[in-house]
């Protein structure tokens, strides 16, 4: 099957011209409310602004689509496509959760990144580096998939046991601890101002739209976890599909359900609560209809001015 090149396509999340006050990856939103302007003063720091929220979605029609797929010729293909693609899907008709705080002060963001943690090899102490993923809003999730899997096989087939930010840290381990501290402060002083070197940025771990982590693949149930101070990422999503329950169906028969379940970490500056609401009600549709994903979106919402 023929990958397409999604960035060939046109990004209306990036169709503005950069005016003083914007940043290499964001435009600031000049029209927000004045109280959500303040709020970043008062929470400064992103794990203090956190809020969890837990869900669980009835993998049912999800099953059948995975197995579509995977006769389709995507063989690797799994729930984590569909929850990243259902994510893009979600930022091209709420955008707002896609935004992000950075210098006190809310940016639109002009990419949808993901960013995942990957191992070299399924063994225990296997070297592991975060990936990141770039989508235009227009992907579908046969998009989404080929983006990922590319990526995903490129690390783990090379020789390179380390990638990008890891070279860069393990360097400095081999400072004295008084020069890596600086050079942490001169990043962070750097990044508030949104002065950071272009490719820090593009390797950084902590900037993105959104940290992902499938725990189905430990054993474990999914997690909380805590959102990155460095950078600029609102968003961490954690899942497993390891849950199975037994349920009465409407005939008063015993059904061996199974559920994928997801714990989001947010930041709760970016946009209220009923925004919020809606963005993850949006992710939730599609991955209880991810044929919904097989089109791009008739239309791409681009956020407030």
């Amino acid at each position: 099957m023929k990958k397409q090149d999604t960035n060939a396509r046109y990004n209306p999340l990036a169709d503005y011209k950069r005016r003083l006050g914007d940043r290499r990856d964001g435009r600031r939103l000049r029209t927000i409310e004045p109280i959500t302007t303040l709020i970043p003063f008062f929470m400064r720091e992103r794990n203090e602004s956190c809020n969890l929220i837990s869900d669980s979605v009835d993998l049912q029609y999800m099953e059948a689509y995975i197995r579509q797929k995977k006769a389709a010729g995507l063989k690797n293909f799994n729930a984590m496509h569909v929850l990243v693609a259902s994510y893009v899907r979600s930022i091209s008709q709420r955008p707002g959760i896609n935004r992000f705080v950075a210098g006190r002060r809310i940016y639109a963001r002009n990419k949808i990144q993901v960013l995942m943690d990957v191992k070299k090899r399924m063994e225990l102490n296997a070297p592991e580096t975060m990936l990141k993923f770039d989508f235009n809003p227009y992907c579908t999730a046969e998009e989404v998939y080929h983006e990922m899997n590319n990526k995903i096989v490129a690390y783990q087939e090379s020789e390179e046991e380390m990638d990008g930010f890891d070279k860069i840290a393990r360097l400095l381990t081999y400072v004295p601890r008084f020069i890596y501290r600086l050079f942490v402060r001169v990043l962070l002083w750097l990044d508030y101002h949104g002065w950071l070197p272009k490719f820090i940025e593009e390797i950084s771990p902590g900037h993105g739209s959104l940290v992902i982590t499938s725990m189905a693949s430990l054993g474990i149930p999914s997690i909380f976890h805590h959102l990155y101070n460095f950078g600029n990422c609102p968003l961490f999503i954690s899942f497993s599909t390891a849950r199975h329950q037994y349920e009465l169906n409407k005939e008063g028969q015993v059904e061996n359900k199974h559920y994928l379940d997801l714990n989001y970490t947010t930041d709760e500056r970016i946009c209220d609560g009923q925004y919020y609401a809606s963005g993850l009600r949006e992710i939730r549709k599609y991955l209880k209809n991810p044929q919904l994903l097989d089109q791009p979106p008739k239309e791409v919402i681009v956020d407030i001015k």
